[in-house]
C-alpha cells in the first residue's frame, strides 16, 4: 500500500534521498581528513597547509549540514503529502463501506485508523527518509573507512555485526504483534471515550462519574499494559547495542594501544578510528529506532490497508441481484422478506406488504420489534436480506446509491446535525436552492424559531446542535429530508420530541404539500400514523396486524390496547 502512495512522489523522494546521501558521505569524510591532518600535515608545521586542511574540513561540514537540512525538509514535504492522500482515500472508503462492514469493524476502530494509524504511517515515512538513509550509510561507510584506516582494528567491530543483526531481527519480529495488539486496545479506548462523551449528561444527572471512571480505568490499564509490553520489547535494543558496541570499543582501545606501542599505526589513525566508532555507534542505535518506528508504522499501514481493500459489498449485491419481474406501479413492496444481522437469529421474518404511489405507511410496535431494521432494508443499507423488496417496480438491490439519494428523504430516530449554519445543515451539500431551504424549514414548522435566532438561516449550530432543544433539532432534521422534495419520505420516530400541536401541524403540512410523495412513518404515537393508508403493527420481527386505523381497531386487540392507553377509549373511537 505504502509503495503505491509513494510512487507519485518518486522524483521528490529521489531528490531528498540523494541530498541525504551526499550529506552523510560528507560527514564520513571529515574524520579521514582529521587523521590526515594529525599524521601528515601538522608534523610539517606548514601553517598554510593546516589552514587549507581545516578549511576543507569546514567545507565538508557545511555540505553535510546543508544536505541534511534540505533532505529533512524534503522528507517532511513527502510524508505530509503521502499521508494526506492516504487519509483522504481512507475517509472516502469509510463513507462507502456497507453497513455490515461498519458494524463488523466498529466506529471507534474507524476513528482510530483515520487518526492515530495515519499519524504512525506519517512518522514512519518521515523517519525512514531521515534515518533510513543516513544511519545505514554512516554505519556501512564508517565500517568501510575503518577498514581502509586499519583492517585489524576494523575486524574487532565487524565480528560483532552478526550478533547485532540477530538481536535487532528477533526484537523486531516480536514487536509487530505487540503493536497490532496495542492498536486494537486503542480502538477499545476510543469506543469507551465516545460512549462516555455521548452520555455525559445522563452520567452527570445520575451522578455515576465514579462508575465511569472505573470503567475507563480498566480500558486505560489495558492500553497501558499493551504499550508497556511493546515498549519493554523495543527497550531491549539500545542496551544490547550499547553493550556490544562498548565491547567493541574496549577491543579497539586495547588493540590500538598495542599497535601504536609497537609502531604499527599512527596516533591520528586511532583518533579517526574512535570518531568513526562514535559514528557507527550512533548509527546502530538509529537503526534500532528505525525498526521500532517501522514496526509500529507497518502495523498501522496494515490496518489502513484492511479498510482500503474491503470489497464494495453494495456493488457485489447489485451485480448478483435477482432480476425478477417488476412490481406493477407499486411504490414499495415487500415479498416474504426476512433478515438477520448475525446470520443466526432473524430480526425480521416473512414481511409482506404493498404500498401504492402517494400512499402513507405507518409502522408501530414495541422497542426492539424490528421497525428501524425494516427501514434500513428499504434504504438498501443491508442488501443481504432474503426475499424481495421492490421500489417503483425495481428490485431494491438494483438501485445505486445515487439513485436512492434522489429517491429518498430520510430522518432517522437518532440523527445528527453539523456544527454549521442552519442553511448548510438543511441543504446538506446537495443541489437545493435557497427557495427549497426556506420552503422545507417552513413545512417542518421550524421557521418561527429559526427567525428568532441571530442570523436566521445563518445561525451557527453548536456541536451536535447543543444550542437547540430536542424538538428544534427534530424539526431541522425533518426540513433536511423535505428539502429535495423526495418521492419517498421516511420519518423514523422523527416527531417524538414534538408537542402534540406541532406534531399535528407537521402532519397537516405533509398532507397538503407532499401529497404526491409516498411516506413511511415509524412512530410510538398512534396519533402520528392514524391517518395512514396502511398501518403495520410489528411484534418480534413479524407483522402482528396490518390495515387502516379503523380496521386495526376492529381486528387487533393489541392495537386497541395501545390506542386506548394513548388516546383514551373515546378519542380512539372505542366507545
Amino acid at each position: 500500500m505504502i509503495r503505491r502512495y509513494l510512487r507519485p512522489e518518486l522524483a521528490l523522494l529521489s531528490f531528498g534521498l540523494t541530498m541525504k546521501f551526499l550529506g552523510s558521505v560528507a560527514e564520513l569524510v571529515i574524520p579521514m581528513l582529521l587523521a590526515d591532518m594529525l599524521d601528515e600535515v601538522v608534523p610539517t608545521g606548514n601553517r598554510r597547509a593546516i589552514w587549507l586542511q581545516g578549511g576543507l574540513m569546514l567545507l565538508f561540514a557545511v555540505l553535510a549540514l546543508v544536505g541534511n537540512i534540505v533532505a529533512n525538509q524534503n522528507s517532511a514535504r513527502v510524508s505530509s503529502r503521502v499521508t494526506r492522500r492516504i487519509r483522504h482515500d481512507l475517509f472516502t472508503r469509510t463513507l462507502h463501506l456497507s453497513q455490515h462492514q461498519v458494524d463488523r469493524i466498529g466506529i471507534p476502530s474507524l476513528e482510530t485508523r483515520l487518526t492515530s494509524d495515519t499519524y504512525h504511517v506519517h512518522q514512519m515515512i518521515s523517519r525512514l527518509q531521515r534515518l533510513g538513509v543516513r544511519a545505514p550509510i554512516l554505519l556501512l561507510g564508517g565500517l568501510a573507512f575503518t577498514v581502509a584506516l586499519d583492517p585489524v582494528l576494523a575486524l574487532s567491530l565487524i565480528v560483532l555485526l552478526p550478533f547485532m543483526g540477530a538481536a535487532i531481527y528477533l526484537i523486531a519480529r516480536r514487536g509487530r504483534p505487540l503493536y497490532n495488539q496495542l492498536q486494537a486496545n486503542v480502538d477499545l479506548l476510543t469506543r469507551r471515550v465516545r460512549e462516555t462523551v455521548t452520555g455525559i449528561r445522563i452520567i452527570r444527572a445520575l451522578v455515576t462519574e465514579r462508575s465511569e471512571r472505573a470503567r475507563f480505568a480498566g480500558v486505560n490499564q489495558t492500553v497501558s499494559a499493551s504499550e508497556r509490553r511493546a515498549a519493554y520489547n523495543m527497550a531491549l535494543t539500545n542496551p544490547l547495542m550499547t553493550l556490544l558496541l562498548n565491547i567493541g570499543l574496549a577491543l579497539v582501545l586495547l588493540i590500538g594501544a598495542w599497535r601504536i606501542n609497537r609502531g604499527q599505526m599512527e596516533f591520528g589513525v586511532i583518533i579517526a578510528f574512535l570518531t568513526y566508532f562514535t559514528i557507527i555507534t550512533s548509527s546502530m542505535i538509529a537503526v534500532t529506532r528505525i525498526f521500532a518506528i517501522y514496526n509500529r508504522g507497518i502495523s498501522s499501514a496494515e490496518r489502513i490497508e484492511e479498510i482500503l481493500t474491503l470489497p464494495d459489498e453494495d456493488e457485489c449485491m447489485r451485480s448478483s441481484s435477482p432480476s425478477s419481474a417488476h412490481s406493477a406501479a407499486a411504490a414499495i413492496e415487500f415479498r416474504n422478506v426476512s433478515f438477520s444481522y448475525d446470520g443466526k437469529h432473524d430480526q425480521l421474518e416473512e414481511i409482506n406488504f404493498r404500498l401504492e404511489p402517494g400512499q402513507t405507511l405507518g409502522i408501530i410496535g414495541p422497542t426492539g420489534s424490528g421497525k428501524s431494521t425494516l427501514l434500513l432494508l428499504l434504504l438498501g443499507l443491508y442488501p443481504d436480506y432474503r426475499g424481495e423488496i421492490f421500489l417503483d417496480g425495481r428490485e431494491n438491490r438494483s438501485w445505486s446509491r445515487q439513485e436512492r439519494a434522489r429517491l429518498f428523504g430520510v430522518t432517522f430516530q437518532n440523527d445528527f446535525l453539523y456544527r454549521d449554519s442552519v442553511r448548510q445543515n438543511v441543504g446538506f451539500a446537495r443541489q437545493v436552492t435557497e427557495e427549497d431551504i426556506v420552503r422545507a424549514v417552513s413545512d417542518a414548522r421550524a421557521a418561527d424559531f429559526v427567525a428568532e435566532k441571530a442570523g436566521g438561516l445563518d445561525f451557527e449550530l453548536g456541536v451536535r446542535a447543543a444550542n437547540l432543544s430536542g424538538g428544534q433539532r427534530q424539526r431541522l432534521l425533518i426540513a433536511r429530508a423535505l428539502a429535495t422534495r423526495p418521492r419517498i419520505l421516511i420519518l423514523d420516530d422523527a416527531s417524538s420530541a414534538l408537542d402534540y400541536r406541532t406534531d399535528a401541524e407537521l402532519r397537516q403540512a405533509l398532507r397538503e404539500h407532499y401529497a404526491g410523495a409516498t411516506s413511511v412513518i415509524v412512530a410510538q404515537r398512534i396519533s402520528s400514523i392514524q391517518h395512514a393508508d396502511l398501518i403495520l403493527l410489528i411484534e418480534d420481527g413479524r407483522i402482528a396486524a396490518s390495515g387502516s386505523h379503523a380496521e386495526l381497531l376492529a381486528a387487533s386487540p393489541a392495537y386497541r390496547e395501545i390506542a386506548a392507553s394513548q388516546m383514551g377509549a373515546a378519542a380512539a373511537g372505542l366507545s
